[in-house]
């Protein structure tokens, strides 16, 4: 996958995507919107493991479960 090989090289990049295996993956920082506002940035452990907002949690709910 080019975009892994890109972000494993050290290549600052600023991707938009809804596939969460692939921002855990290559990501440093994970930004969350909704509505065009950010609702919680962080590394890609806590954005995962402790999101903060209850609108983090009900994506990460639906995305994870299927």
């Amino acid at each position: 996958m080019l975009n892994v090989e890109l972000a494993e090289g050290g290549r600052t990049m600023v991707c938009v995507t809804h596939e969460m295996g692939f921002a855990k993956k290559v990501a440093d920082r994970i930004i969350f919107m909704d509505a065009g506002q950010i609702v919680e940035e962080n590394d890609p452990v806590t954005f995962f493991e402790k999101p903060e907002s209850d609108r983090l949690k009900l994506f990460l709910d639906q995305i994870l479960s299927h």
